[in-house]
């Protein structure tokens, strides 16, 4: 298949199914969310020709051309992280840069069977940040992609678990993946396994749930707490790892909470201090502040507070300065535009609230761009012609980075 043929499946495309169903599971999507989303893992063989995405030659170009620094790259060998000074080096004249990739370094270390980890592929590598973007709000969570580019017969980390689900995509060579069920179930953020090191060690030497090697084209699943270890086999393995970050229940809670004691600063018996002499607060107090705040739970409203957060977790669509610049300079009233992609855009109250920032707009306009927001989200990426905005209003967003050119 063409790689114009990968970009078409990568927005959902076949068959009106997206990422999840027609390249990384052979199971129905309702199926996958009743029976394996965030309980069981799964092995798909033979999923997709990943090849449009990512391979050997994406490698050697984003160490070796790119200029990448180090945040996005680590080195692991032996189950540890190797220090940043061992594969960087200074960006040479002209650029006060001292943590810029060093291509020999990292052939000397790779050869000496180290694992490269390209991190955050989303951001230098656009195929994947295309897959990514897609998948992202197919699955209603943050996602991001690092790949591993293991030397044959080596292992870049030891049996661990992570915080967040995974889809591993295998790329190129074969890797022998050693799965274990969770020791603590569906870990939060910060409940990592290393809080857990014997336990993790003493379920690793029991029998696996999978032990299989993965060939180009499988996909391998994992919820968040799901212990593996994987060693590449004859050849270079290079996978890519889809990471989810799950949301919870509990990051929920934590929001409810914070709009709780948000709400709770403006009533003036809290914040009134506690009698002279007092060293804590007594029985009929507590019992008082109690009676509040479960009063306060049915006034407060954590929505804006989520969105807040959720506009923290990933950035717009890719906008071109120049080219947004030359658009809108060039403006007619036949010109297509269309909402940027990955905004986050909800009006809160009367203010659109959006991932580049926030807009306050007459009664007249607020509606016109409520009903370009308010589109089922499959619709939000069609494009519409700049009078029927009117081409003003289209100047602005186009200006705030609000739209974008459309598809002529």
């Amino acid at each position: 298949m063409s790689a114009a043929g990968h970009a078409r499946e990568d927005s959902g495309a076949r068959e009106g199914t997206g990422v999840l169903a027609s390249r990384l599971i052979d199971i129905d999507r309702k199926r996958f969310g009743e029976e394996y989303w965030a309980r069981r893992a799964l092995l798909t063989r033979g999923a997709s020709d990943f090849s449009d995405i990512f391979s050997a030659d994406a490698v050697d170009e984003l160490v070796s051309r790119r200029g990448l620094r180090s945040p996005f790259l680590r080195v692991a060998k032996d189950g540890a992280t190797l220090p940043t000074a061992s594969f960087t080096s200074g960006a040479g004249v002209g650029a006060t840069i001292s943590d810029q990739l060093d291509d020999t370094a990292l052939w000397r270390q790779f050869d000496d069977g180290a694992t490269l980890v390209l991190q955050a592929l989303q951001r230098t590598w656009d195929p994947i940040g295309r897959l990514v973007s897609t998948l992202n709000d197919e699955l209603g969570s943050p996602v991001q992609a690092n790949a591993y580019i293991t030397p044959p017969q080596n292992q870049g980390f030891d049996d661990h678990y992570d915080v967040h689900d995974v889809f591993v995509l295998q790329i190129s060579g074969t890797k022998r993946w050693v799965i274990h069920e969770p020791v603590f179930p569906d870990p939060l953020r910060d409940q990592p396994w290393t809080d857990r090191r014997e336990q993790v060690s003493a379920a690793a030497a029991t029998e696996p749930a999978i032990d299989a090697v993965l060939e180009p084209g499988d996909v391998l699943y994992l919820p968040r707490g799901w212990l593996h270890a994987a060693q590449a086999q004859g050849e270079v393995s290079i996978h890519v790892t889809l990471g989810i970050h799950n949301r919870t229940a509990y990051a929920v809670a934590e929001e409810i909470t914070a709009s709780l004691l948000r709400e709770l600063r403006d009533d003036p018996e809290l914040r009134r201090s506690l009698p002279l002499g007092q060293r804590g607060p007594d029985p009929a107090t507590i019992a008082a502040i109690t009676a509040r705040m479960r009063e306060a739970l049915d006034e407060v409203d954590p929505g804006p507070g989520l969105h807040r957060i959720r506009r923290t977790e990933a950035r717009p669509a890719p906008l071109g300065p120049l080219a947004q610049r030359r658009f809108t300079s060039e403006l007619h009233p036949e010109s297509i535009v269309r909402l940027r992609g990955g905004l986050e855009a909800r009006f809160v109250g009367d203010r659109l609230m959006t991932r580049v920032g926030w807009m306050d707009f007459s009664d007249d306009d607020r509606e016109v761009v409520r009903r370009l927001v308010d589109r089922e989200p499959a619709d939000r990426s069609d494009s519409v012609r700049a009078e029927a905005l009117g081409v003003e209003l289209a100047k602005r967003l186009l200006r705030a980075g609000v739209l974008v050119p459309g598809d002529n």
